[in-house]
């Protein structure tokens, strides 16, 4: 394996950068030894200059000869020697007679002692330098003569130094001489490194055998690859050109190193592109028969724009694929767009309009949708049947085709008829030469011709194996007409939205069907009643119809029940329900019974339901239902409800204070084995009771609470009636397509005030009944009901007897002049009388009948405090009242 390393310095840069580094460490190392070989020489000689120059002058010092030829020369000779040497910074002086005996020396021990070196050269007059090992060391030394007057060799002086001592000097000067070799260096090889970087980049790290095997494999790429490539300078001459460039364009062989304009047989077009210095991508241009895609970039050496590099393609053949490839794609990318876009609601009409809207403009340039009228409905149509023109979708508005809503007869000649009829598309090239089309509607038809439509595809929507309808695909602003490719998509097309358009048709059936049959269970009219005036709405859900449901139902003693409610789920199931549950409603309402025991007995009912379904097919149980029931006493003005799992309902007090009641909870009907609870309210006149399901106040993109605080805004007018507030509430919260159904219940109360009621309290013995009977007749004639006394008095004569003979103190009556006319028997027990039919030798039993024969209605209702047996006669005038019975007629005399 090779190093990294290795193959570095195997480049050409590595090995140029090897070369330079060793050229500069070799001069480097020869100047520091020419400079240590100067250094030494520059030792020896300033060593003996020196000394030469010290010795001389101290040698010719005045009154040196006198001195030498004294008694005691050393002692004259020994400090001044000292003190020259010092000053001229030499080792030693020495100062000697002709036998080389010393006089000086700067070791006292050694004077009077023989001098080390050469003196007879000096003794012969000259000066003598020499290298010896003396008591300092290894020194240089010069010896020079002392003469007299006459010239005659009267001594020897000699000075030297010591070898170490001018080394030094140059010791100290050998550091930063170094410091300045290497910084040198340093700066070479940075140099060095900085220029063999640039070396590698511009070769990238490769060496000459790598370069030439590139130069090879790119000359045989270039000529070999199946593009163009053309390559010119600043000055529009043509450097390069391979060989697929030199077929493309017809150039010659010898079109290389020529200017642009003087190349034979180059396209004008191409070389103004070439010359043009500009950049090109992927720009298509006509060289003979070929199409060819250039693009042309500029290269830049040394920064500055002097030449282009252009590739050329040739994309005749690619460009047919190309287009092909194109239109099969866009195709697939409308089936694919239609297969989500069409069919989003169960909506006939919606998804005409959707079909429409995908195929425009992509398709067709215009849209129409002819529906059977039936399909409409969600009936299944038939033939030969009246088309509506569903939707209408186009480029422009003004066009001169059938509006939406027509509705057209097609004749069997034209394209439409033709294809509902056979179930097959019909395509019609050209308008204007389809005399069968034409005949439909002549001056029409010329309008559309006239308005640029030329062409139609009239393609049957069938689904399941019927036909509901025609989609015309019209094409205007394309000059070519529709073809076979085109009647394959139309019909692909339409077959997809045939599909979504026969869903939802079955649909629009069965949510007709469900709504009918919810309509049909719902109140249609309010029934006459006083306590409360009401305003109501209903919505289904747009997905289906649930089982929302409303009632008010009248309740003796001028009483009214609220009801609201709502089953889980939608369809004809859930509406279903519904009116079974409204039915038993009904019926358990008619007993009288209080709030907390109907809804407990609806909960047993739903579970009898559930059961009922567990046993049969699994279809008949409840998913879940809620309830909400709420009796009102306008003489009392109390209002008891209570709730099953159900939105609790809300108050709008007489000053705007609106408020959610307060209820308990209780659990959903169905799950048993929970009692409900009730709560007592009283409400002042002119209360709004609000009863509502959970359709209104809650949604997708909205939660319960922020529902809640919205109704109670759109409630806070205690002026409004409650029309007013039921139109403020739809307008501020009925979602444009509720999920869910919308039940609303607005009920204003009103009371029976002190002069329409009157009260007695009966003593419990048997001789009461007359002054009861007398006082009642009193207050009916302060009524202005004298027509109605008979029957009063007799109702009142039986009904008091009875709770005197068979029930239990305190006993009561009321009156109550309402739409009716109520009488009202109050006693302690809670035995439950019986109407039967007497015989003839019975001496009683036929009170109750004669109760019943008298009035239009009776009951018996149960309090905490015993029972109630109530009886209601038709007001005089009133609609539908049979005449009154006369005294005659229960007695077998004729009158006199």
């Amino acid at each position: 394996m090779r190093s990294p390393l290795g193959i570095r310095f195997r480049s050409v840069a590595g090995q140029v950068f090897v070369l330079q580094v060793t050229i500069v460490v070799l001069l480097a190392a020869g100047a520091l030894l020419a400079l240590l070989l100067q250094s030494s020489h520059d030792v020896d000689r300033e060593a003996r200059n020196r000394s030469v120059s010290v010795a001389q002058t101290f040698a010719h010092s005045l009154g040196l000869p006198a001195v030498l030829e004294s008694s005691h020369p050393a002692v004259i000779l020994q400090p001044l020697a000292e003190e020259t040497r010092k000053a001229a910074k030499v080792d030693f002086i020495v100062v000697m007679d002709t036998n080389g005996i010393r006089y000086s020396h700067p070791k006292p021990d050694r004077i009077g002692k023989r001098f080390v070196g050469t003196i007879e050269p000096s003794l012969a007059g000259r000066v003598y330098t020499e290298s010896v090992k003396g008591p300092l060391g290894k020194e240089i030394q010069a010896v020079v003569p002392v003469t007299d007057a006459q010239g005659k060799v009267v001594g020897l002086v000699s000075a030297g130094m010591t070898v170490k001592n001018v080394s030094g000097v140059v010791d100290r000067q050998l550091p930063v001489i170094l410091l300045a070799i290497a910084g040198g260096l340093a700066l070479a090889t940075a140099g060095t490194a900085l220029i063999s970087r640039r070396l590698r980049r511009q070769t990238h790290g490769l060496g000459t055998q790598e370069m030439t095997r590139m130069y090879e494999h790119h000359d045989a790429v270039l000529h070999a690859v199946r593009e163009g490539v053309v390559i010119t300078d600043g000055d529009g001459r043509l450097l390069l050109a391979n060989d697929e460039a030199k077929r493309l364009l017809g150039l010659p062989d010898d079109a290389e190193g020529s200017l642009i304009t003087d190349v034979a047989g180059l396209d004008r077009r191409m070389a103004d592109l070439l010359l043009s210095g500009r950049v090109a991508t992927d720009e298509v241009l006509e060289s003979g028969e070929r199409l060819l895609v250039v693009n042309q970039r500029l290269t830049h050496p040394g920064g500055k724009p002097e030449g282009a590099v252009a590739t050329i393609r040739d994309s005749t053949e690619m460009r047919v694929l190309t287009g092909r490839a194109e239109t099969a794609r866009r195709r697939l990318k409308l089936l694919y767009d239609a297969g989500g876009d069409i069919g989003t609601t169960l909506d006939v009409v919606r998804t005409s309009e959707e079909l429409a809207t995908v195929a425009v403009p992509r398709f067709a340039d215009y849209v129409t949708v002819d529906l059977a009228a039936a399909v409409l409905d969600g009936d299944e149509p038939g033939p030969g049947a009246d088309m509506r023109r569903t939707a209408v979708h186009g480029v422009r508005s003004d066009h001169p085709l059938y509006p939406r809503g027509r509705l057209i007869d097609f004749l069997p000649s034209t394209p439409q008829a033709i294809g509902y009829g056979t179930g097959e598309a019909e395509l019609v090239p050209d308008l204007n030469e389809a005399p069968g089309w034409r005949a439909q509607d002549p001056p029409r038809a010329r309008a559309i011709i006239d308005y640029g439509i030329h062409s139609l595809i009239a393609a049957p929507l069938k689904a399941r194996g019927v036909v509901l309808g025609v989609v015309n695909f019209w094409r205007a602003r394309k000059p070519e007409p529709f073809d076979e490719d085109d009647l394959s998509l139309a019909e692909e097309l339409v077959a997809r939205a045939a599909v979504s358009m026969d869903n939802a048709r079955r649909y629009t059936r069965e949510h007709a069907l469900a709504v009918t049959l919810q309509r049909s269970l719902l109140p249609r009219a309010l029934p006459e009643q006083s306590a409360v005036d009401v305003a109501h709405f209903y919505l289904p859900a747009q997905s289906g119809v649930g089982g929302d449901w409303f009632d008010v139902i009248p309740l003796p003693g001028s009483r009214v029940a609220l009801v609201v409610g709502d089953v889980v789920g939608h369809g004809l199931h859930a509406a279903a329900t519904m009116g079974r549950l409204r039915t038993a409603v009904h019926n358990f309402a008619s007993l009288d019974l209080p709030p907390d025991e109907i809804l407990a007995r609806l909960d047993d009912l739903v579970q009898r339901i559930d059961h009922d379904g567990e046993a049969g097919d699994g279809a008949g149980g409840v998913i879940g239902a809620t309830c909400l029931y709420a009796v009102y006493d306008p003489v009392s003005r109390s209002c008891t409800v209570a709730r099953a799992g159900h939105l609790p309902p809300m108050l709008v007090a007489p000053d705007g204070t609106t408020t959610i009641i307060d209820l308990p909870a209780g659990p959903p009907l169905g799950l048993g084995g929970m009692p409900f609870e009730t709560a007592e309210l009283e409400l002042a006149e002119d209360s709004q009771l609000v009863l509502y399901t959970d359709g209104l106040v809650e949604e997708r993109n909205r939660d319960i609470g922020e529902g809640l605080e919205l109704l109670r805004t759109a409630l806070s007018h205690p002026d409004r009636t409650p029309d007013e507030s039921c139109r403020a509430v739809l307008d501020m919260m009925l979602p444009p397509r509720p999920t869910d159904d919308v039940a609303l219940l607005i009920a204003r109360t009103r009371t029976l005030g002190p002069d329409r009621v009157a009260q007695w309290e009966v003593a419990f013995q048997p001789s009461a009944v007359g002054a009861v009977r007398n006082a009642a007749a009193r207050k009916l004639d302060e009524w202005g009901l004298q027509e109605l006394a008979f029957a009063t008095e007799l109702i009142l004569s039986e009904l008091i007897t009875n709770a005197v003979r068979h029930g239990r103190a305190p006993v009561r009556v009321r009156l109550l002049y309402d739409h009716t006319l109520t009488c009202e028997v109050w006693d302690g027990s809670s035995t439950a009388p019986h109407l039967r039919y007497a015989a003839t030798t019975d001496e009683g039993g036929r009170g109750l009948f004669l109760v019943a024969q008298l009035s239009e209605h009776w009951g018996t209702r149960y309090t905490s405090e015993g029972k109630v047996i109530w009886a209601q006669q038709a007001l005089p005038g009133a609609p539908g009242r049979a005449e009154s019975p006369d005294l005659w007629d229960f007695m077998d005399i004729e009158p006199l």
